[in-house]
């Protein structure tokens, strides 16, 4: 053993060269430079590719022929969610070694590196990808293609309307690029172009084997306020609201409801533009054809009304049979007035048949008829010389028209309303909607129309004013109003007289006044034309001749003169005192 004491193992002999038989003379340098060369080269910045080693939820590890693996997030592969290991995938090497050596990776940045031109190439090329749906946005969804984010409209997600967008949300689908905007870098995909295709060839063959009157299965698709789209199995047609039940639809709703399958009939169709026009009440016997085969003119219905406008209302007898009440029907009255004024939506309602024809499907009505026509025994109701309260309607420049009752109207004219008084308008004498007093003066049935009179309600005073107001009586009267051609006396004992300026002079040479209480004597009176002619002169100027009157007898010139006098004074008018004025005092003056 002391042999051996001294012996010192070399420092540079390599004993694991030695235990696994190799020579000992390669340097350690040599060995590592000769490993490094059996593997890649990477360097920093670089998109490589790599296979997958494994996948859990929360990473994934992959391998590009480098001294270790990188670790990527799982989150970047979301958009495949068919990774597996043993897939090549695009990486980018962000760090070939981190401080504590590790291999860092990016999936994500490898494949924005090269996504612009992939995408564009895509449109180019009609590609389908698949991309990741993220998240919703307004108006639609943001989906990854590529790395980019795209946007996917509302509209482009299904050949259906979307009423639901967050089911969505999470999913892996397949788009194809269908816009960019190259200066913003906005990227638009459909989901919808992929299947239109497939749906287009599919339309057409149903469309060709389609015939009208064809009964076909649907599903309820969509509902409009105009009708109702229903899927036949890949296309689609219109049941318009007109066509959904024999009655009156005012919303589509109240017949179908969504997703509802239904049997419609197809009535009309077009190759070119692909619309269909379906029908569901065309699948039920017209109500017309049900309608009870002894129905007659003048048999009472009950219904209800479901459509009204000025001119009438429509009433709805059983659905999809209506008849019209027009507003003539609805009252004997012959005003005109709105079909509002009776009837309201909702009412239900009794009436008569007015006319039926079956094949026209038309029906008219009348509820007026429930009430005994008030003309049919107007004699006897109303006969001539009887008194009745009327309302007041409206005035015209001749009269005063009036209503007794509903449907029975009368006249009364301006010349019937007052003995005494002068109406010039009606509105002088009464108002709308006021009650008068009227005797019915005639009746004329065909028409429809009673005449009436209010002042025959009076005695006539006219019959008394004859007997007081004799030509040479003088009475006490008013003077109510002036006038340019003379005035109005109201005289004491009824009545209304006239004046001409020349009998206003008064015996001081003054002029009469409004207002002043005088002595008039009577000059013409005529009953006809309710007319009294006065004069306040007269009472004095004649006064003062009466004792020239006792002189012996006049001689023949002045009989003469006086006949000229009595005989203009007999045939004057009010426009005439003036005239006949003049030649008295011409008379007078030769005298």
């Amino acid at each position: 053993m002391s042999n051996f004491k001294n012996v010192q193992p070399l420092d540079d002999f390599n004993w694991e060269d030695f235990e696994n038989g190799g020579s000992n003379n390669v340097s350690k340098e040599d060995l590592e430079k000769a490993y490094d060369e059996t593997l890649n080269k990477v360097s920093e910045h670089q998109v490589v590719d790599g296979t997958v080693i494994s996948v859990d939820k929360k990473e994934v590890i992959v391998n590009i022929g480098y001294k270790s693996d990188g670790i990527i997030p799982a989150s970047e592969f979301r958009y495949n969610p068919d990774l597996k290991a043993g897939d090549t995938v695009e990486v980018y090497v962000e760090n070939p070694e981190d401080k504590k050596g590790q291999l860092v990776l990016s999936h994500k940045k490898a494949r924005l590196s090269k996504s612009w031109d992939r995408v564009n190439a895509a449109l180019d090329n009609e590609e389908v990808v698949q991309g990741y749906v993220k998240c919703r946005t307004k108006g639609g969804m943001i989906v990854d293609v590529f790395g980019i984010e795209a946007f996917l409209p509302g509209s482009q997600i299904d050949v259906h309307p979307i009423r639901d967008y967050d089911v969505f949300v999470g999913k892996t689908m397949e788009f194809k690029v269908i816009k960019i905007n190259q200066e913003f870098k906005n990227v638009v995909v459909s989901h919808k172009a992929l299947i239109e295709a497939e749906l287009e060839a599919q339309k057409k063959e149903i469309i060709s084997k389609l015939e009208k009157g064809q009964v076909l299965e649907g599903t309820v698709k969509n509902i409009t306020s105009y009708g109702v789209f229903v899927d036949l199995g890949g296309v689609d047609g219109l049941i318009h609201i007109t066509d959904l039940s024999w009655g009156r639809v005012s919303n589509p709703h109240e017949v179908v409801e969504l997703d509802q399958k239904i049997n419609v009939v197809i009535l009309d169709f077009d190759n070119e533009k692909k619309r269909i026009a379906l029908g569901l009440k065309q699948l039920t016997p017209h109500p017309w054809d049900a309608l009870d085969a002894n129905l007659k003119v003048g048999d009472h219905i009950n219904g209800k009304v479901v459509v009204i406008a000025d001119y009438g209302a429509f009433v709805e007898i059983a659905p999809g049979v209506e008849g019209l009440i027009h507003v003539s029907e609805m009252s004997w009255s012959q005003h005109l007035r709105s079909a509002q004024d009776f009837l309201h939506v909702g009412d239900q309602v009794e009436a008569v048949i007015l006319t039926l024809d079956r094949e026209e499907r038309k029906m008219s009505l009348g509820i007026k008829q429930l009430k005994e026509d008030p003309w049919e025994n107007i004699e006897q109701k109303y006969p001539e010389g009887s008194k009745h309260t009327a309302r007041v309607r409206n005035f015209t420049n001749f009269g005063v028209f009036v209503e007794l009752e509903e449907g029975v109207d009368g006249l009364i004219h301006i010349s019937d309303l007052s003995w005494t008084k002068k109406v010039k308008h009606p509105s002088e004498f009464t108002q709308v909607g006021a009650e008068i007093e009227v005797v019915v003066l005639e009746i004329d049935k065909k028409n429809r129309r009673l005449s009436l009179g209010h002042k025959q309600l009076e005695d006539n005073p006219w019959d008394t004013y004859e007997t007081i107001y004799t030509p040479g009586s003088v009475h006490t009267g008013k003077i109510s109003e002036m006038m340019d051609k003379g005035a109005v006396i109201t005289l004491n004992e009824g009545g209304e007289g006239f004046a001409t300026p020349k009998h206003l002079q008064k015996q001081d040479g003054t002029q009469a006044q409004v207002g002043e209480e005088l002595e008039f004597k009577v000059i013409e009176f005529v009953k006809e034309t309710k007319r009294i002619i006065l004069s306040h002169s007269r009472t004095f100027e004649e006064s003062a001749e009466e004792p020239k009157k006792r002189n012996p007898r006049p001689s023949r010139q002045k009989k003469e003169e006086t006949a000229v006098i009595q005989n203009v004074a007999a045939s004057t008018t009010l426009g005439d005192l003036d005239a006949l004025a003049q030649l008295k005092a011409q008379m007078e003056k030769g005298e």
